[in-house]
């Protein structure tokens, strides 16, 4: 696999747009965060049950033992990983919270050297600078409000979720088609958010009109278009390139909340945001073994 084709940039760029709206969409939507994850797993699941109750359906049913539990140990990471991202937008910028969970291959390819694999020279660079991006950008946020600190910390946790995720996802992706093993993730993660808006008493319901039409758009959209049509294009494009290209969603996020949300961000974000795409960049060049197996779950 290598360079994508012109229908492939195509489908890559329907892809990033559509991920693209997720920050935006979450901070407009007038309804609790968890709730709205909930929401968009469950939704996910439901819209994708369908497909694979009629397509695979016999693959579902003959699952391995080792399958089901990576995949529900994926479903719970991905949970968690909503748990934290969604709720950051609350608490600081669409900006910020985008460029810090972007930082998910930097925390895969420190997770890939935890499991003894060995992380090239190239990366370790890239490490260094994509984490003083992040001081540099929580230096900022915190100058303007302390209270940004919370989403910053939860924006983090998210991309380390998000980076043991598509870490557990690869394996059993190796075996499972990527429809089933959406449909599973997706139906677990609802699961342990349920629990948690549940407990922390979050309406899940008695919303306006407009919040059910959001949280349908963000999941249609960043949810199902934007990580299938990635899927997809993985099946013949190199995983670099792929992750490369996901990389725009920080600029894009950036633009339509400044165009949408009023959210224009100060320029002191700009050296932060500069070094984490120049940090990410060498990370995911540094080799396919630490680049995402699959699109981010944002």
């Amino acid at each position: 696999m290598g360079m994508p084709s012109g229908r492939d940039l195509g489908l890559l760029a329907v892809a990033v747009i559509a991920i693209s709206t997720s920050g935006p969409i979450i901070a407009v939507t007038l309804a609790p965060a968890l709730a709205i994850a909930f929401w968009r797993s469950l939704l996910g699941a439901g819209l994708t049950a369908p497909w694979v109750l009629i397509r695979h359906r016999r693959e579902l049913l003959h699952l391995s033992r080792r399958e089901w539990l990576l995949a529900g140990a994926a479903g719970l990471l991905l949970g968690a990983h909503f748990a934290t991202w969604v709720p950051s937008l609350r608490f600081t910028s669409v900006a910020a919270s985008t460029a810090l969970v972007a930082t998910q291959p930097v925390w895969a390819a420190l997770i890939a050297r935890a499991r003894g694999q060995r992380v090239p020279r190239q990366a370790w660079v890239g490490i260094g600078i994509a984490l003083a991006g992040v001081l540099v950008l929580t230096g900022v946020d915190f100058a303007l409000d302390p209270r940004s600190l919370i989403g910053d910390g939860l924006a983090l946790a998210g991309a380390v979720l998000a980076a043991a995720y598509v870490s557990v996802g690869a394996e059993v992706r190796q075996s499972v088609s990527t429809p089933t093993y959406t449909f599973v993730c997706y139906a677990v993660a609802a699961i342990p958010l349920l629990v948690l808006c549940l407990a922390l008493g979050q309406d899940l319901g008695g919303y306006p009109a407009s919040a059910w039409w959001w949280i349908l758009a963000l999941t249609l959209g960043a949810q199902l278009l934007g990580h299938t049509v990635v899927n997809r294009v993985l099946a013949t494009t190199s995983a670099t390139v792929v992750s490369l290209a996901i990389l725009f969603e920080m600029p894009g996020s950036t633009a339509i909340a400044a165009i949408w949300l009023g959210q224009v961000p100060p320029w002191g974000v700009l050296p932060a945001v500069a070094l984490l795409a120049v940090g990410l960049v060498l990370v995911i060049r540094s080799g396919d073994r630490h680049t995402p197996s699959e699109s981010p779950p944002i």
